[in-house]
């Protein structure tokens, strides 16, 4: 049988890593941080990379991160970043790997999380010079159609528990594999 993982997608702050958790537990399967994991073997935090080496640098890193989950030997949820989808050549590696969820929120709801998240603001780096509020707007607005080309399931989780909108995700997982 083949290997059949679980990626979630979407923008920061639509919940990825918190159902992510969540849906390793539920599902018993290894949960695999894309961000996470850039992190660690760089010994830096993605601010600090995009400052560093920039945000192509960046996507580079995260490509091959991307890149090396076909060789996993066991099924996992895996956390893409909120930019995995921007270069096609992720969007064809996260569409042969499994079945991808794209977790969604209002802009509104985004912004709120990401300024109640004082790890978010050390970690993560602003993305244009734009206000917190229009970046948010303009970069969804760009990311959609690349968001809708890998899912397979879109989930809002505005006004949701991460614990319902993990048992959604899970019952729906179940059904189709």
């Amino acid at each position: 049988m083949a290997i059949t993982h679980l990626l979630l997608t979407g923008y920061r702050g639509c919940g990825k890593s918190a159902v992510g958790q969540l849906l390793s537990v539920a599902l018993s399967r290894k949960l695999i941080d894309i961000d996470a994991a850039i992190e660690s073997s760089a010994g830096k935090s993605i601010a600090e990379l995009f400052s560093e080496v920039g945000q192509e640098g960046f996507r580079d890193l995260e490509s091959a991160q991307i890149s090396h989950l076909a060789a996993l030997k066991e099924s996992a949820i895996i956390s893409l970043g909120g930019g995995a989808i921007l270069r096609p050549e992720n969007r064809k590696c996260i569409r042969n790997l499994g079945k991808t969820v794209w977790l969604q929120a209002t802009p509104e709801t985004i912004e709120e999380r990401i300024s109640k998240d004082k790890t978010t603001q050390t970690r993560r780096p602003k993305l244009s010079k734009l206000g917190d509020m229009e970046e948010i707007r303009s970069i969804l607005k760009m990311r959609i159609p690349w968001y809708n080309e890998v899912a397979d399931l879109a989930v809002s989780t505005d006004d949701q528990s991460m614990e319902s909108v993990a048992e959604t995700i899970a019952d729906w997982f179940h059904r189709i594999t």
